[in-house]
Protein backbone atom coordinates (compact mmCIF):
# COMPACT_ATOMS: atom_id res chain seq x y z
CA UNK A 1 0.00 0.00 0.00
CA UNK A 2 1.26 3.54 -0.73
CA UNK A 3 2.58 5.34 2.33
CA UNK A 4 0.35 8.01 3.85
CA UNK A 5 2.45 11.18 3.55
CA UNK A 6 1.21 13.20 6.51
CA UNK A 7 3.43 16.18 5.72
CA UNK A 8 1.43 16.92 2.57
CA UNK A 9 -1.48 18.14 4.68
CA UNK A 10 0.34 19.44 7.77
CA UNK A 11 3.78 21.02 7.39
CA UNK A 12 4.02 21.60 11.16
CA UNK A 13 3.52 17.97 12.18
CA UNK A 14 6.85 17.01 13.77
CA UNK A 15 5.93 13.76 15.52
CA UNK A 16 3.41 10.97 14.96
CA UNK A 17 2.94 7.24 15.43
CA UNK A 18 3.51 4.74 12.63
CA UNK A 19 3.87 1.02 11.96
CA UNK A 20 6.90 -0.53 10.24
CA UNK A 21 5.74 -2.19 7.01
CA UNK A 22 9.10 -3.22 5.53
CA UNK A 23 12.80 -3.41 6.39
CA UNK A 24 15.06 -3.74 3.33
CA UNK A 25 18.31 -5.75 3.26
CA UNK A 26 20.28 -2.50 3.30
CA UNK A 27 18.42 -1.38 6.46
CA UNK A 28 16.01 1.01 4.75
CA UNK A 29 12.71 1.30 6.62
CA UNK A 30 9.22 1.77 5.21
CA UNK A 31 6.31 2.92 7.38
CA UNK A 32 2.55 2.91 6.83
CA UNK A 33 2.53 6.70 7.35
CA UNK A 34 5.18 9.35 7.76
CA UNK A 35 5.68 13.00 8.64
CA UNK A 36 9.21 12.86 7.16
CA UNK A 37 9.53 14.84 3.92
CA UNK A 38 11.35 12.89 1.20
CA UNK A 39 13.96 14.66 -0.96
CA UNK A 40 12.21 16.21 -3.96
CA UNK A 41 11.99 19.38 -6.02
CA UNK A 42 15.23 20.86 -4.73
CA UNK A 43 14.34 20.43 -1.03
CA UNK A 44 16.35 17.87 0.96
CA UNK A 45 14.52 15.19 2.91
CA UNK A 46 14.03 15.25 6.66
CA UNK A 47 16.31 13.73 9.26
CA UNK A 48 15.37 12.68 12.80
CA UNK A 49 14.74 9.44 14.67
CA UNK A 50 12.27 6.67 15.34
CA UNK A 51 11.43 5.99 18.97
CA UNK A 52 10.70 2.37 19.92
CA UNK A 53 8.36 1.25 22.71
CA UNK A 54 11.27 0.80 25.14
CA UNK A 55 12.57 4.30 24.43
CA UNK A 56 15.41 3.24 22.14
CA UNK A 57 16.05 5.74 19.34
CA UNK A 58 16.89 4.77 15.76
CA UNK A 59 18.68 7.78 14.24
CA UNK A 60 17.80 8.44 10.60
CA UNK A 61 19.68 10.08 7.76
CA UNK A 62 18.06 12.03 4.92
CA UNK A 63 14.66 10.64 3.86
CA UNK A 64 14.21 9.82 0.17
CA UNK A 65 11.74 8.32 -2.27
CA UNK A 66 11.96 4.75 -3.48
CA UNK A 67 11.55 3.74 -7.13
CA UNK A 68 8.17 5.51 -7.15
CA UNK A 69 6.87 8.65 -5.43
CA UNK A 70 4.45 6.65 -3.29
CA UNK A 71 7.37 4.89 -1.57
CA UNK A 72 9.26 6.80 1.14
CA UNK A 73 12.51 5.39 2.49
CA UNK A 74 13.82 6.10 6.02
CA UNK A 75 17.50 5.10 6.15
CA UNK A 76 19.08 4.55 9.57
CA UNK A 77 22.57 5.87 10.20
CA UNK A 78 25.40 3.35 10.32
CA UNK A 79 25.29 1.13 13.38
CA UNK A 80 21.68 1.85 14.29
CA UNK A 81 19.29 -0.95 15.32
CA UNK A 82 16.71 -2.34 12.91
CA UNK A 83 13.03 -2.37 13.87
CA UNK A 84 10.75 -5.33 13.23
CA UNK A 85 8.03 -5.43 10.60
CA UNK A 86 4.74 -4.71 12.37
CA UNK A 87 6.47 -2.79 15.16
CA UNK A 88 4.89 0.47 16.31
CA UNK A 89 7.23 3.45 16.48
CA UNK A 90 6.96 7.17 17.12
CA UNK A 91 8.50 9.41 14.44
CA UNK A 92 10.40 12.54 15.45
CA UNK A 93 11.71 14.82 12.72
CA UNK A 94 14.60 17.22 13.35
CA UNK A 95 12.28 20.20 13.70
CA UNK A 96 14.98 22.89 13.89
CA UNK A 97 16.34 21.77 10.52
CA UNK A 98 12.89 21.28 8.94
CA UNK A 99 11.66 24.71 10.02
CA UNK A 100 14.70 26.40 8.47
CA UNK A 101 14.01 24.55 5.22
CA UNK A 102 10.34 25.60 5.35
CA UNK A 103 11.36 29.25 5.79
CA UNK A 104 13.93 28.99 3.00
CA UNK A 105 11.57 27.28 0.57
CA UNK A 106 8.95 29.97 1.12
CA UNK A 107 11.64 32.61 0.55
CA UNK A 108 12.41 31.00 -2.82
CA UNK A 109 8.75 31.38 -3.80
CA UNK A 110 8.87 35.06 -2.80
CA UNK A 111 11.97 35.52 -4.95
CA UNK A 112 10.04 34.15 -7.94
CA UNK A 113 7.47 36.90 -7.31
CA UNK A 114 10.12 39.63 -7.27
CA UNK A 115 11.99 38.18 -10.27
CA UNK A 116 9.35 37.06 -12.73
CA UNK A 117 11.52 35.05 -15.09
CA UNK A 118 11.41 31.33 -15.88
CA UNK A 119 13.19 29.25 -13.22
CA UNK A 120 15.92 26.97 -14.58
CA UNK A 121 17.03 25.39 -11.31
CA UNK A 122 16.79 25.63 -7.54
CA UNK A 123 18.19 24.07 -4.38
CA UNK A 124 16.86 24.72 -0.88
CA UNK A 125 19.40 24.66 1.97
CA UNK A 126 19.37 25.23 5.70
CA UNK A 127 21.50 28.37 5.58
CA UNK A 128 21.66 29.25 1.88
CA UNK A 129 19.44 28.51 -1.08
CA UNK A 130 19.88 29.19 -4.77
CA UNK A 131 17.42 29.94 -7.54
CA UNK A 132 18.49 30.15 -11.19
CA UNK A 133 16.55 32.30 -13.64
CA UNK A 134 16.49 32.40 -17.42
CA UNK A 135 17.39 36.08 -17.70
CA UNK A 136 20.07 38.30 -19.18
CA UNK A 137 19.05 41.54 -17.50
CA UNK A 138 21.30 43.08 -14.86
CA UNK A 139 19.55 43.51 -11.51
CA UNK A 140 20.62 45.04 -8.21
CA UNK A 141 20.75 42.53 -5.33
CA UNK A 142 20.02 45.18 -2.71
CA UNK A 143 16.86 46.20 -4.54
CA UNK A 144 15.79 42.55 -4.75
CA UNK A 145 16.47 42.16 -1.02
CA UNK A 146 14.36 45.23 -0.21
CA UNK A 147 11.44 43.95 -2.28
CA UNK A 148 11.73 40.50 -0.70
CA UNK A 149 11.65 41.96 2.80
CA UNK A 150 8.60 44.05 1.88
CA UNK A 151 6.75 40.82 1.09
CA UNK A 152 7.98 39.23 4.31
CA UNK A 153 6.86 42.18 6.46
CA UNK A 154 3.46 42.37 4.78
CA UNK A 155 2.82 38.99 6.40
CA UNK A 156 0.80 37.39 3.64
CA UNK A 157 -0.89 34.07 4.45
CA UNK A 158 0.62 30.98 2.83
CA UNK A 159 -1.92 28.25 2.16
CA UNK A 160 -2.39 25.09 0.11
CA UNK A 161 -4.95 24.42 -2.58
CA UNK A 162 -5.29 21.02 -4.21
CA UNK A 163 -5.93 20.46 -7.90
CA UNK A 164 -6.04 17.24 -9.89
CA UNK A 165 -3.27 16.04 -12.18
CA UNK A 166 -5.67 16.60 -15.07
CA UNK A 167 -6.28 20.23 -14.05
CA UNK A 168 -2.54 20.89 -13.97
CA UNK A 169 -2.02 19.19 -17.32
CA UNK A 170 -4.70 21.43 -18.78
CA UNK A 171 -2.99 24.57 -17.40
CA UNK A 172 0.77 24.08 -17.91
CA UNK A 173 1.34 27.84 -17.91
CA UNK A 174 1.04 28.03 -14.12
CA UNK A 175 4.37 26.22 -13.73
CA UNK A 176 7.28 28.68 -13.40
CA UNK A 177 10.09 26.14 -13.52
CA UNK A 178 11.46 25.16 -16.92
CA UNK A 179 13.31 22.04 -15.70
CA UNK A 180 11.63 20.76 -12.53
CA UNK A 181 8.11 19.43 -12.96
CA UNK A 182 5.56 19.42 -10.15
CA UNK A 183 4.99 16.11 -8.35
CA UNK A 184 2.34 14.34 -10.44
CA UNK A 185 1.16 10.77 -10.53
CA UNK A 186 -0.58 10.67 -7.15
CA UNK A 187 -3.87 12.04 -8.45
CA UNK A 188 -3.60 15.51 -6.96
CA UNK A 189 -1.09 18.36 -6.93
CA UNK A 190 -0.68 21.04 -4.28
CA UNK A 191 -0.64 24.73 -5.16
CA UNK A 192 1.27 26.92 -2.74
CA UNK A 193 -0.80 30.11 -2.55
CA UNK A 194 0.62 33.33 -1.12
CA UNK A 195 -1.70 36.19 -0.22
CA UNK A 196 -5.43 36.37 0.26
CA UNK A 197 -7.06 34.51 -2.65
CA UNK A 198 -3.56 33.90 -4.10
CA UNK A 199 -3.14 37.64 -4.68
CA UNK A 200 0.67 37.43 -4.46
CA UNK A 201 1.44 34.05 -6.05
CA UNK A 202 0.18 30.55 -6.79
CA UNK A 203 2.60 27.82 -7.78
CA UNK A 204 2.49 24.01 -7.97
CA UNK A 205 4.94 22.68 -5.39
CA UNK A 206 5.24 19.58 -3.23
CA UNK A 207 7.65 21.11 -0.69
CA UNK A 208 7.03 22.32 2.86
CA UNK A 209 6.34 25.96 3.70
CA UNK A 210 5.56 28.30 6.59
CA UNK A 211 1.99 29.54 7.13
CA UNK A 212 2.67 33.28 6.78
CA UNK A 213 5.47 35.25 5.18
CA UNK A 214 6.69 36.96 8.35
CA UNK A 215 7.90 33.55 9.57
CA UNK A 216 10.58 33.65 6.87
CA UNK A 217 12.39 36.28 8.94
CA UNK A 218 15.29 38.40 7.76
CA UNK A 219 16.69 37.25 4.41
CA UNK A 220 18.88 38.82 1.76
CA UNK A 221 20.39 38.16 -1.64
CA UNK A 222 24.05 37.49 -0.88
CA UNK A 223 25.17 37.19 -4.48
CA UNK A 224 23.95 37.15 -8.08
CA UNK A 225 26.14 35.07 -10.37
CA UNK A 226 26.22 34.99 -14.14
CA UNK A 227 25.87 31.38 -15.28
CA UNK A 228 25.91 31.61 -19.05
CA UNK A 229 24.62 34.25 -21.45
CA UNK A 230 21.02 34.06 -20.26
CA UNK A 231 21.17 32.55 -16.79
CA UNK A 232 21.52 34.23 -13.40
CA UNK A 233 21.96 32.44 -10.07
CA UNK A 234 20.57 34.16 -6.96
CA UNK A 235 21.92 33.05 -3.59
CA UNK A 236 19.55 33.64 -0.65
CA UNK A 237 20.78 33.69 2.94
CA UNK A 238 19.20 34.30 6.31
CA UNK A 239 19.93 37.51 8.18
CA UNK A 240 20.71 41.01 6.97
CA UNK A 241 23.52 41.88 4.52
CA UNK A 242 26.95 42.18 6.13
CA UNK A 243 27.03 45.95 5.64
CA UNK A 244 23.88 46.28 7.76
CA UNK A 245 24.81 43.74 10.45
Amino acid sequence: MPVEALYRDDFYLSTAEAVVTSVHPDGAIELDRTCFYATSGGQPGDTGFLERADGEKIQLGVTRHGPTKDMIIHMPLDGEAQPLVGEKVVMHINWTRRYKLMRMHTACHLLSVVCQFPITGAAVGEDESRVDFDMSEAIDKDDVTARLMDLVRQNHPVTLQWITDAELAANPGIVKSKNVRPPMGLGRVSLVCIGQDSSVDSQPCGGTHVSETQEVGAIHIAKIEKKGKENRRFRIRFGVPAAEA
